[in-house]
């Protein structure tokens, strides 16, 4: 899966050269979130979690969102 570098990680961050200032990431390889349009909003508890965890940076920029 294209991003994906650290077998540890459950979330896969899309790497798409073609797309600037796009940031999108997956869990499943099948749904694809886009950060800024779709976070936390459309992930379930569950995935919330496990992206604030593995993204720390993510999860303090969109602190206001939760």
């Amino acid at each position: 899966m294209p991003g994906k570098t650290d077998e540890s990680k459950r979330v896969t961050w899309i790497i798409d050269r073609n797309q600037k200032g796009e940031f999108k990431f997956t869990f499943d390889g099948k749904r694809i979130f886009s950060l800024f349009r779709d976070y936390p909003y459309e992930l379930t508890p569950q995935q919330k979690q496990i992206f604030d965890e593995e993204n720390p940076y993510w999860a303090e920029f969109f602190d206001d969102r939760s």
